[in-house]
């Protein structure tokens, strides 16, 4: 059975300043989220899953249904505030999404099978597909996932600070912890991340999650139950976050599954800020002149 890749497009783009999941950057106008795609029907997944809003659901449909007909089977769920689970309670006032976690959560009932997760605004790079495709198809269980592994100094914009899963491996290359960091920068003097006003140094060497994760469907089991306990202690909150690094993390803790850390070496890029954009589409270019893509992704 071929693997599913879960798009994670829902985001509000406030720092982008827009829709930056469907802002072109390519030389026949793709998104970043068309190379990502194209990198994963090339290494074998078999289905595409995005998690979108209703806001712009028909626009974005209108845009990748044209695009993948014929190459992919495509499914599409709504992340919206008010999809909570029965019985639980939340703050009517809220406006800001639950984050990734509650993202991943509303797939739960068109994922039947090993499932990568990325984020629509980031590009992971070719060999990374690959790596987790493999991983997927001959090695996952419901007591090893995987996650991808980014050096942190190969994740850093240059026009602010970016949120990162600041990771901890063991000799056998399994995650021990995994913290959110909200708010990561490159400073003068090396790269920090802020918590409560003060500001720690951290080494570019450092892995990172960059929110490529494979899943069995099990995940959903402990999504369900993680994300009630969270409405329980924080929905009556307006801004926080029930994010994916947190949940991995305490999944670790309380059971016997494993985490195995899928190394790579590529050098992130994305679109976080309106002034990222530059510096992907240049990437994108350079990838198109060394023949990795082709100028018109789609024919």
């Amino acid at each position: 059975m071929k693997p599913t890749l879960l798009v994670l497009a829902a985001g509000m783009g406030s720092r982008y300043g827009g829709l930056k999941q469907i802002d072109p950057i390519g030389p026949s106008d793709e998104t970043i989220i068309d190379y990502s795609i194209h990198d994963a029907i090339a290494a074998g997944f078999g289905k595409i899953v995005f998690v979108i809003r209703e806001g712009f659901e028909k626009e974005f449909k209108e845009l990748f249904n044209t695009k993948l007909a014929g190459k992919i089977e495509v499914d599409y769920v709504n992340q919206e505030i008010n999809n909570v689970p029965d019985g639980t309670y939340y703050n009517v006032a809220r406006e800001k999404p639950w984050g990734t976690g509650h993202a991943i959560l509303m797939a739960k009932d068109c994922i039947n099978e090993p499932f990568a997760v990325i984020n629509a605004d980031d590009y992971y790079g070719v060999e990374a597909f690959s790596t987790m495709a493999d991983f997927l198809i001959n090695s996952i269980s419901d007591q090893e996932y995987g996650m991808v592994g980014y050096q942190l100094a190969n994740t850093i914009s240059e026009n602010g600070s970016v949120s990162r899963g600041v990771c901890a491996t063991n000799v056998s290359q399994h995650l021990e912890t995994v913290i959110e960091r909200t708010h990561i920068e490159k400073l003068e003097q090396g790269i920090a991340y802020k918590e409560d006003e003060k500001w720690t140094s951290i080494s570019g060497d450092t892995t990172v999650s960059m929110n490529f994760w494979g899943f069995t469907p099990e995940l959903f089991i402990h999504l369900q139950k993680q994300f009630v306990s969270f409405l329980d202690e924080e929905g009556q909150a307006l801004k926080s976050e029930f994010f994916i690094p947190s949940v991995v993390a305490k999944i670790i803790a309380d059971s016997n599954t494993k985490v195995r850390v899928l190394k790579s070496e590529a050098q992130w890029f994305g679109v976080t800020y309106r002034e990222d954009k530059e510096k992907a589409t240049k990437a994108i270019l350079d990838l198109v002149d060394k023949g990795i893509y082709p100028s018109k992704l789609w024919s």
